[in-house]
């Protein structure tokens, strides 16, 4: 006796597929993933997980230093934000993760 497959209906096609077959949803292009997979939005506060040296000045920014407020940009992989002694700062999102 065989095994019975199930099958969806597609509306946009108007076809009976099997369930194995259909596709799963991709995740929209643009988003932003901090290290560890949490995906990122507007607002949130981040950790940085790695000493930081901030390109023209002679700061670094220390490992777990907490950054609010960060602001997407059209890169998926960098988000603005600003700290308390430097404005414009723009970090990798492979540097911070979700707080």
């Amino acid at each position: 006796m065989s095994e019975s497959e199930d099958y969806v209906y597609d509306e946009t096609t108007g076809e009976w597929r099997a369930a194995s077959a259909t596709p799963t949803p991709a995740e929209p292009a643009g988003t932003v993933r901090d290290s560890v997979g949490n995906v990122l939005a507007d607002g949130d506060s981040v950790i940085l997980i790695k000493d930081l040296k901030v390109k023209g000045t002679s700061q670094t920014l220390r490992r777990g230093s907490v950054i609010r407020s960060i602001r997407l940009t059209d890169d998926p992989e960098e988000i603005d934000c600003r700290h308390e002694t430097i404005k414009g700062l723009v970090l990798r999102a492979e540097f911070v993760k979700k707080r």
